[in-house]
């Protein structure tokens, strides 16, 4: 039987266990998970917060990492300014970043989520207003949300990956980890 474990990953910390290139180590997976032989499927950049998928099984983790197998991944993202329907109906359409055109995504506009507080806190202009939005993507590029938010005009504030698959970070503080039945 396969292990998985679901990590809400915070801010700030990388998602591999060692950082051993850097002359200043920076945090990594390993000051949360103690759980031998388990690997992240996939990745979430260290500015990005959520739903981390940790497996020991290579199959099941290729699975959940690659596009090709179209697992919806869905975000929580304020973003800076406030998108109309237009600007959102470019992301349900797919966008073209350098790296070719994106899927269509789901985008929708919604309430301040009840999240924890980011330490450090997201930085606001008092002339500038924020939207949070929800997207389901079906991929996964590299910093793809938020160069889809940036390329409609909109630049990320905070990601937070709320889902993957049936998978979700429900219940699940900064740090903490769960594991998971196979889905």
């Amino acid at each position: 039987m396969s292990r998985i474990l679901l990590l809400n990953k915070p801010y700030g910390v990388l998602s591999q266990f060692t950082d051993a290139r850097s002359p200043s180590p920076r945090p990594t997976l390993s000051g949360f998970v103690t759980v031998p032989g388990v690997y992240p499927a996939g990745r979430l950049d260290r500015d990005s917060e959520g739903l981390l998928v940790l497996t020991d099984d290579g199959a099941l983790q290729a699975r959940i990492a690659d596009p090709r197998h179209k697992l919806p991944k869905t975000y929580l993202v304020q973003v800076e300014g406030a998108p109309t329907d237009a600007d959102l109906a470019l992301l349900r359409h797919g966008v073209t970043l350098n790296d070719g055109p994106t899927r269509p995504a789901q985008v929708q506009r919604i309430a301040p989520p009840a999240l924890w507080e980011r330490d450090p806190p997201v930085r606001f202009r008092k002339s500038v207003p924020d939207q949070w939005i929800e997207i389901t993507i079906h991929e996964g590029r590299n910093r793809q949300v938020r160069r889809m938010t940036a390329h409609i005009g909109f630049p990320t504030l905070r990601l937070v990956r709320w889902q993957i698959g049936d998978w979700t970070l429900d219940g699940l503080a900064p740090g903490a980890w769960r594991d998971s039945a196979l889905r």
